[in-house]
């Protein structure tokens, strides 16, 4: 059987997947352009021809699996719902106990951002861009009257900055936090910074961020 001639665009798109999974399983320092080809059965030198260099490939591969997250997020920031709910849905998914970002991945990547400028580069404006989709969001929430905040941004950073330390503590240590413990910190967070009560936050589930909002139905 013919080989299937991939374009540009598909060819990096399996090396990319190929390479977080290996960044994944071996760590930043520890993979190699070796092992991105071994795993789609290809020479080193196609992956350089496409990076250049085992740097540019692993930032690269970072922004990859970042855009997916980010895309996935702002389809639940823009569901037809409250800001409360759509905030708590993402919340909850973006936190440790969900189903975003690969946490391994991303502690890998901070790590080696200190001693790599162009992945410090790249980690930093995403994470900038996923402060400023739930900052946005936080604004909507204010000037619809569901809730008092005076500084959407910052709350935003503190929001983010909990979930960041609470997927080092059961990533990187195996902390003794249980799902029931960090979600119910992760809602706790959320309805003292936006002001709200707990029950009010909680009496309105979050909608599960894999399915279809019940909101949308109909």
């Amino acid at each position: 059987m013919a080989r299937v001639r991939l374009s540009v665009a598909e060819r990096r798109e399996d090396l990319l997947r190929a390479a977080v999974g290996q960044i994944e399983a071996r760590g930043v320092s520890s993979v190699r352009i070796a092992d991105v080809a071994s795993v789609l059965g290809v020479s080193n030198a196609l992956v350089l021809y496409h990076f250049s260099t085992k740097e540019k490939l692993v930032a690269a591969a970072f922004a990859y699996a970042a855009e997916a997250d980010l895309a996935h997020l702002r389809k639940l920031l823009a569901r037809r719902t409250t800001a409360v709910r759509r905030l708590r849905t993402a919340v909850r998914w973006y936190a440790p106990t969900g189903q975003a970002k690969g946490w391994r991945l991303w502690i890998e990547g901070w790590a080696a951002s200190l001693r790599d400028p162009v992945l410090r580069e790249v980690a930093g404006d995403l994470d900038q861009r996923w402060k400023a989709e739930l900052a946005q969001v936080i604004e909507e929430g204010a000037a619809a009257g569901e809730f008092r905040c005076e500084d959407p941004r910052s709350t935003a950073w503190r929001l983010t900055a909990l979930l960041d330390g609470m997927a080092v503590q059961t990533t990187s240590y195996a902390g003794p936090l249980s799902l029931t413990t960090m979600l119910r910190w992760t809602d706790e967070a959320l309805a003292r910074e936006l002001g709200i009560d707990l029950a009010d936050l909680t009496g309105a589930p979050a909608a599960d961020p894999r399915g279809t909002d019940p909101s949308e139905a109909g």
